[in-house]
């Protein structure tokens, strides 16, 4: 379709691991040999999944494998996934910096990438020479380039500095630059991998402001490889989440986050049995701590306004009645934001098992974006039977929380449901 900028189609990448070259003289041989009686590569048959969990046992590996995605023109693609996910490989084949192995990549018009840190950059020339060599790789003419020189030493905020040699550059200003570089010199296609974590907030700000200028006012499209998922849900359309080299979700960002978040229940099963910076423990002792979202499945983080619950393994004495589990939130930096208790909201457990979880929902939490710590106590007959400090961190990210279309910018808080009017008289 016309509109179509981008379209990856059974695209894959294989590494063969411990070698600078592409292979030894008897795997050429035998590469040769398939082609010419017009049979298929025979090490496109073996190798493992991009796992970094486990040592594979095969030389080769599967850094991606049978990549499908369509991107139109004016559209934000975030790519998220953990590192080793194959995010910086298809980038890198995107951006013709690799070649894929099997599959087809078709673009429409220039792309201009900026994938790590002084990439594309000659250390030896000054930022001026380098801003001139880039454009001219692009296919722009000097002209062209002179009359966006300006536009792009001004964003960079690197004047002073523009005839200096890039080896000089510290790596927020590399970054600085690259990234000024590839938005101002209006390719069709921008492709940014996570570098922009090298800038400080200020220029992250300006950085996702200019690709939504770029996407939504010159209908140029995107390409975002970011961990920040508040970058992503503010600047990206629609979103990719991969895992060990595969697509696991590709459609809405907000569904493709909760779904990133979705991990295995062993990596978000925080335990804390054997903890001896505790109070207490013998009565009745925390074991686990997890925090899931409303279907029960495990997170890393939550979105402001989205039910939670926290989640506490525990054994005891049986029988025990008269319990009270204790939840202090609190921000890193020591301020205490609330106490949730189940005396206060309801009533003490009686007769509890000598094993089981302890179960807090937390309807619609109003904390704003950043990072809270937990801590817990356990209190029999109102007294302490065993505490602990910092025993998890609940993740907050930004969302639409007022149904506006606009996200409060707000750290460590609590976030109230407002109305506001006007009467006509004076009070």
């Amino acid at each position: 379709m016309s509109d179509i900028a981008i379209k990856v189609e059974n695209l894959s990448k294989q590494y063969r691991l411990g070698q600078v070259g592409t292979g030894t003289i008897s795997h050429d041989l035998n590469r040769w040999w398939h082609s010419i009686r017009g049979k298929e590569d025979p090490y496109l048959k073996i190798g493992e999944s991009n796992d970094r969990t486990t040592k594979g046992t095969s030389e080769y590996v599967w850094a991606l494998q049978d990549i499908n995605f369509e991107v139109k023109q004016g559209e934000v693609l975030g790519i998220i996934g953990k590192n080793g996910a194959g995010k910086s490989t298809l980038l890198k084949i995107l951006s013709k910096v690799t070649s894929p192995t099997t599959g087809s990549i078709k673009a429409r018009g220039r792309i201009a990438s900026l994938l790590e840190v002084g990439t594309g950059f000659h250390p030896e020339m000054t930022g001026r020479e380098n801003i001139f060599m880039n454009g001219t790789i692009m296919g722009m003419n000097r002209h062209e380039i002179a009359s966006k020189l300006e536009e792009i030493v001004e964003f960079a905020g690197i004047a002073k500095y523009i005839d200096t040699p890039v080896k000089r550059y510290s790596s927020g200003m590399t970054v600085r630059l690259g990234f000024a570089i590839a938005a101002h010199l209006e390719p069709e296609i921008l492709i940014v991998d996570e570098v922009l974590a090298v800038g400080d907030a200020e220029f992250q700000k300006k950085a996702i402001g200019k690709m939504q200028d770029v996407s939504k006012g010159e209908g140029r499209t995107v390409l975002f490889v970011s961990h920040n998922m508040v970058s992503v849900e503010n600047l990206c359309t629609k979103l990719v989440v991969m895992s060990q080299g595969s697509i696991n979700f590709t459609g809405d960002v907000h569904q493709g986050i909760k779904q990133y978040n979705y991990s295995s229940n062993k990596e978000l099963l925080i335990n804390i049995d054997e903890r001896q910076d505790r109070n207490g423990g013998e009565v009745v002792r925390f074991t686990k701590f997890q925090i899931t979202d409303a279907d029960d499945h495990p997170i890393e983080m939550a979105f402001v306004g989205e039910t939670i619950c926290l989640k506490f393994g525990y054994r005891a004495i049986p029988n025990l009645e008269n319990v009270v589990i204790r939840i202090e939130i609190k921000t890193f930096s020591g301020h205490r934001l609330s106490i949730l208790n189940n005396y206060h909201c309801s009533s003490p457990f009686e007769k509890i098992p000598d094993s089981g979880t302890f179960c807090c929902k937390i309807h619609s939490p109003t904390l704003a974006q950043g990072d809270y710590e937990i801590n817990a106590k356990c209190l029999v007959d109102l007294k302490e039977v065993d505490s602990i400090e910092k025993i998890g961190t609940l993740k907050i990210q930004n969302a639409d929380y007022y149904g506006t279309g606009k996200m409060p910018n707000i750290k460590d808080g609590i976030l109230l449901q407002q109305s506001y009017f006007i009467e006509k008289s004076l009070i």
